[in-house]
């Protein structure tokens, strides 16, 4: 039997909040930082993951080890976990001493770390398979937490980095309004971008919420679990870029027709012609407002911008959100071909 398997629980240590103490590790406001304490609350956080015992686990900034202590009492085969402050090493590596070196320490930003070759090749499954015994988990910065879960699905839409090795769940926390949004279902005044982003490519679940007094310092908001199961075919399947860019146009004026946002997409001069048309090809109401759209309509939209997109490719690149908002002229025919191609 290997030591990864035959040890179970970590032996007596100091608790986190004596080691806290011991080092004078203090939470950097720059850092986003809030340390949880609660033992209970921590254990609750890693029974989310589901089944890890002699699985594969990468943990995102665990800060003095809380959550790393309870991922190791699960008995997984191998824990890797990425910490940008250099501060938590001595805890950490406490940790690796305790565990007979299940644990790996890289000193980084996650931000810019490639998970493509961070677990066995035997750990891959299939796409259309079970998922892999392989798991991310984190209590996130705030000041992170939405750039990470957007570079996240991208990679998931890709099937790249952690995802080249399946549908790798992720369980990981943030602000409660955020999480709250991730799940926001259609008509609900929480539905914003995130909640498509994440409802397309994952099944999403707001698992528990941890009031803000339970960390170290107190933040201003409470805090969500949120779990998330890549689902085997995204809602709308098309490149993430072109939904994410939809998306977000159209959700620029929430409080207004969905169309308002929708003709953003395109240069001034054909804003409101193109608009319309979009809308009637994707058989939309143009008085919608963004939060009342469903999945499938949103789908309808990307798959109508696509096709204009194929039909004049300086679309793709034109970005209604630059400082400078690049013009060039209509092209005439972009509409006769694409009238020409339903006929046919």
């Amino acid at each position: 039997m290997s030591a990864a398997k035959a040890v179970a629980r970590l032996p007596p240590l100091p608790t986190v909040r004596d080691l806290v103490r011991l080092y004078r590790l203090r939470a950097l406001r720059q850092l986003s930082q809030n340390f949880l304490m609660d033992q209970r609350l921590i254990d609750k956080i890693v029974k989310v993951a589901g089944r890890i015992k002699d699985g594969q686990v990468c943990e995102v900034g665990p800060g003095p080890g809380g959550i790393t202590r309870s991922i190791l009492n699960r008995a997984p085969e191998r824990l890797l976990v990425i910490e940008k402050d250099q501060r938590f090493l001595p805890t950490l590596e406490l940790l690796t001493e305790a565990c007979e070196n299940r644990l790996e320490v890289v000193i980084g930003d996650v931000m810019g770390f490639n998970m493509q070759k961070c677990f066995p090749e035997d750990f891959r499954k299939d796409w259309v398979d079970e998922q892999p015994n392989v798991h991310l988990i984190g209590n996130l910065p705030f000041s992170v937490s939405t750039p990470l879960i957007i570079k996240w699905l991208e990679a998931i839409s890709e099937r790249r980095s952690a995802w080249s090795y399946g549908r790798v769940g992720m369980t990981l926390t943030f602000q409660k309004e955020v999480a709250e949004r991730m799940v926001a279902p259609v008509t609900t005044s929480q539905r914003c971008r995130l909640s498509i982003m994440c409802q397309n490519w994952c099944d999403v679940r707001h698992a528990f919420t941890i009031p803000g007094k339970a960390f170290v310092p107190k933040p201003d908001v409470d805090v969500g679990v949120v779990h998330f199961i890549p689902k085997i075919e995204p809602i709308i399947p098309l490149p993430f870029k072109l939904v994410e860019k939809v998306v977000r146009s159209i959700f620029s004026f929430r409080q207004k027709y969905s169309i308002r946002g929708a003709e953003t997409l395109f240069p001034m001069g054909m804003r409101e012609e193109f608009g319309m048309k979009m809308y009637s090809l994707a058989d939309i109401n143009p008085h919608t407002q963004p939060f009342h759209l469903t999945m499938n309509e949103f789908g309808r939209l990307c798959t109508v911008y696509e096709e204009f997109c194929r039909q004049d490719p300086r679309l793709y690149k034109y970005n209604p959100r630059a400082r400078k908002v690049p013009q060039f002229e209509e092209i005439d025919d972009v509409e006769q071909e694409l009238d020409t191609d339903r006929t046919q």
